[in-house]
């Protein structure tokens, strides 16, 4: 449990910090694609699990699909797992030392430190995006750990973010990579959101790997744009160096020591994403469209309550700061995180996980908004959501934008 959730007032819920009830995975808001449908439920009667790390079909649709990103090498480099936390959680033990990360970061990276009994730091944010260290402060981090005593091996961060949905410029990208292996640490790249960019001609997405590919580990997560998030698989690239082979291993038997095994059925539906057939790339880019245009108009209510937020450039979410309404938030009972979440999550009828979720301070107001809500509560919504030219014209998603944006009114 955090810190800031331990010592909260006594009379705090106690379903209010613990990990396990931990803000959900955001929800795609839309229906599985039949394809992979059809290879999950084909695979159904295959009773044995993938070995650790995965099969030669998982890994081989993998290395096709970093190669497609400028990432090439073969299975050897890879990993597999049953979600990003497995996977996040044993490439930590297998690299060792402390852990810098970046504030906020997303809510599930702090719990797999915790696990093992690692220090971690976290490092601010420019102004301008979040996911991506200063650089400056990441220094001024790493000189102070190591004269307290600590040794920062490993930073993580991610280029599109959750939960800022922003995506750092390249130039921040490349700062912060050269501080950082200057410093000696080797970067895991979470990349989970990447292909979520909402305007990929108007985003230019530079990867650390792009920029010091020995130095990085490129992790995703499939349900950030090619699976449902009830089908857990993560994959890994690692760098193709002898020492990145003797991590790899490591992290091959951290999960074969957790029963971290991908299902052969999840296995093969995550097989036939990674390969990218033509329905499967129309649907993501599509999806991403669909987000970034609730997202927009999800930014704008919020931006006309008087709150602060971001501009949100992928995912399907948005980061709010309601500090300038902390006066009217008070009236309500409401004075930190924890208890935005409480009413937020009462008045939009859906998760608003607060900002100590993600490594903020508690007395700070700010919240990850989801958006695919607002694509529709059925199937036949969101399929109409997703391919509608104008789908903020559609009833049900205009009807949704006005109950989310009623929620901020109130504050005004």
């Amino acid at each position: 449990m955090d810190r800031t959730e331990q010592g909260h007032r006594g009379g705090a819920r106690q379903d209010r910090g613990p990990v396990r009830y931990g803000p959900p995975a955001l929800d795609p808001g839309l229906p599985v694609l039949p394809r992979l449908a059809g290879r999950l439920a084909a695979a159904a009667h295959d009773l044995h699990p993938e070995p650790p790390g995965g099969g030669p079909e998982l890994r081989g649709a993998a290395c096709g699909y970093f190669a497609r990103r400028g990432l090439r090498g073969g299975p050897a480099l890879i990993a597999a797992a049953p979600g990003a936390q497995p996977l996040l959680l044993a490439l930590m033990a297998a690299h060792g030392g402390d852990v810098l990360m970046p504030r906020p970061c997303p809510a599930t990276w702090m719990p797999q430190s915790r696990l093992l009994g690692r220090p971690f730091y976290h490092v601010p944010t420019p102004a301008e995006c979040g996911g991506v260290p200063d650089p400056y402060a990441l220094l001024e981090t790493v000189r102070r750990v190591r004269a307290e005593g600590g040794r920062p091996r490993l930073l993580v961060l991610s280029v599109a973010d959750d939960p800022t949905a922003t995506v750092a410029p390249p130039e921040l990208v490349r700062e912060a990579c050269e501080a950082a292996v200057g410093e000696g640490l080797h970067i895991v790249s979470d990349e989970t959101w990447r292909d979520t960019v909402h305007r990929s001609r108007d985003t230019v997405l530079i990867g650390p790997g792009d920029l010091c590919p020995d130095d990085v580990t490129v992790l995703t997560d499939l349900a950030g744009s090619l699976t449902p998030a009830a089908w857990p698989v993560a994959v890994a690239r690692f760098p193709d160096t002898d020492r990145a082979a003797a991590r790899h291993a490591r992290t091959l038997d951290v999960l074969t020591a957790l029963g971290a095994l991908v299902a052969v059925p999840v296995a093969r539906a995550a097989t036939e994403a990674l390969g990218e057939p033509e329905d499967v790339v129309a649907r993501v880019r599509r999806s991403a469209l669909l987000q970034g245009t609730l997202a927009s108009a999800a930014h704008r209510a919020v931006l006309g309550a008087g709150a602060l937020a971001r501009p949100p450039q992928a995912g399907r979410h948005l980061y709010a700061d309601l500090g300038p309404l902390r006066t009217r938030l008070a009236t309500r009972g409401v004075t930190d995180s924890m208890e935005l979440e409480e009413y937020l999550g009462r008045r939009l009828g859906a998760p608003a996980p607060g900002g100590h979720r993600f490594g903020d301070e508690l007395g700070a107001l700010r919240v990850r908004l989801g958006t695919a809500p607002l694509s529709g509560a059925t199937p036949e919504e969101q399929e109409a959501a997703l391919t509608a030219a104008e789908p903020l014209e559609l009833p049900h998603v205009a009807a949704a934008l006005s109950m989310f944006a009623s929620a901020f009114d109130e504050l005004r």
